[in-house]
C-alpha cells in the first residue's frame, strides 16, 4: 500500500505546525504588495518534503531543536527562491496547479520577490549565527546554478555521458537534498562527520530521486504514458544515455539526429521511447536508483538504532523514490 504524505508528517506533526508559523514569520514585511505575494506563497506550500528531511535527519541525530526549525526555514526560503527564478528563466506561468509569480505580476516583481526570500534566508542564520548552516545551503545553492548552467551548455550539442550526467544532477537536483540532511543533522549537534554522513545520504537520495523524474518521461507514472518533456527540451537523461551505450555509433547517432530535428512531438516521443524500453534504459534506470537508496541507508547505518526514527526516514524515502507522480 502507498505510503500518504499525512503519514509522513504525522511523526512530526506538532514540530511542523511549529515550522510553519517560523516560517511565515520569517517572511514578513513592511511593503503591503510582498506581503500580499508572501502571503499568496504561504497558501500553496507544495508537499514540505525538504523540512521533513531535514526534521528527520534531527532526530537521528539528537532532538528537533530551535536550531532545526530555522534550519528548515532557510532551506524552503532558498528553495522557495530558486522556483520562483525558475519560473522566469523557463517562461512557465503555473506551479503547482496554480499561476506562478511571473504569471499573475510578472517577470520584474517575480525576480525582485526572489531576491528578497534569498536575502530573508541570509538574515535568518546571519541573526542567529547559525554560519555553519548557512555555509551548507550556500554551497548548495551554488552547486544548483553551477549544474543549471551546465545542463544548459552540454544539451546544445547532446554529448553527455553518464559521468557528466551525475555531475548535472548532483549539483542540480541533489545538492538541496543533501543541504537538508547535513543542517538537519547540524540543528541536532551532530560533529563534523556525521553532518557528512548526513550529506552524503542526501546526495544519493537526491540522484535517486532525478532519475525518478527522468523515468517519468517514458512512461513510469500513474498514466503509463510518456510525458516526453525532455524529449521535447532534448536533454539526455540516463534512461537514454544507456541505452545509446548499447548500440552501434551509427544508430545512436541516428536516435541523437531524431531528437535534434523538427519531426512531431508525439511521434518522436514514440520512436524514442521504444528505443530506450527495447535497449534496457529504464530498467537500467531503476537498478541505479535502487542501489542508490542502499548506499544512502549503509552511509548513515550508525545513527538507525532510533527505531520509530529509521522506519520514519525509510518511509520518507521510499515515498520519495518509489512515487508514480
Amino acid at each position: 500500500m502507498a505510503i500518504t504524505l499525512k503519514e509522513l508528517q504525522a511523526p512530526v506533526k506538532a514540530e511542523l505546525a511549529v515550522f510553519e508559523q517560523r516560517f511565515a514569520m520569517s517572511m514578513k514585511t513592511r511593503v503591503p504588495l510582498l506581503n500580499t505575494i508572501m502571503n499568496y506563497i504561504i497558501r500553496r506550500k507544495g508537499k514540505q518534503i525538504r523540512p521533513l528531511f531535514v526534521m528527520y535527519s534531527a532526530r537521528l541525530c539528537g532532538k528537533i531543536s530551535e536550531r532545526t526549525y530555522r534550519a528548515a526555514s532557510l532551506v524552503e526560503l532558498l528553495h522557495t527562491a530558486t522556483l520562483v527564478h525558475d519560473d522566469v528563466v523557463d517562461e512557465s506561468y503555473e506551479r503547482r496547479g496554480f499561476f506562478s509569480i511571473n504569471a499573475l505580476w510578472k517577470n520584474k516583481i517575480a525576480v525582485l520577490v526572489g531576491d528578497y526570500l534569498l536575502s530573508r534566508g541570509l538574515l535568518l542564520s546571519v541573526e542567529h549565527d547559525d554560519f555553519d548552516l548557512l555555509k551548507i545551503t550556500s554551497r548548495a545553492v551554488r552547486d544548483m546554478s553551477e549544474g543549471e548552467l551546465m545542463q544548459l551548455e552540454r544539451s546544445r550539442f547532446l554529448d553527455i555521458t553518464e559521468d557528466i550526467y551525475f555531475e548535472i544532477i548532483r549539483q542540480k537536483t541533489a545538492s538541496l537534498i543533501a543541504s537538508c540532511c547535513a543542517i538537519g543533522a547540524a540543528s541536532a549537534g551532530a560533529d563534523a562527520g556525521q553532518i557528512e554522513q548526513f550529506r552524503f545520504f542526501g546526495e544519493r537520495i537526491g540522484l535517486a530521486f532525478q532519475i525518478r523524474d527522468d523515468l517519468f518521461d517514458f512512461g513510469d507514472n500513474d498514466s503509463g504514458k510518456p510525458t516526453g518533456i525532455d524529449i521535447r527540451e532534448k536533454k539526455l537523461t540516463l534512461p537514454l544515455i544507456y541505452a545509446l551505450k548499447q548500440v552501434s555509433s551509427g544508430e545512436a547517432k541516428s536516435i541523437l539526429r531524431l531528437i535534434k530535428s523538427d519531426k512531431p512531438d508525439a511521434e518522436k516521443l514514440k520512436l524514442v521511447t521504444a528505443f530506450v524500453s527495447a535497449h534496457g534504459g529504464m530498467d537500467y534506470a531503476r537498478e541505479t536508483m535502487n542501489r542508490l537508496r542502499e548506499e544512502a541507508f549503509e552511509a548513515i547505518r550508525g545513527h538507525l538504532e532510533k527505531q520509530n526514527a529509521e522506519v520514519d526516514m525509510r518511509k520518507l524515502v521510499d515515498f520519495v523514490i518509489d512515487r508514480k507522480h
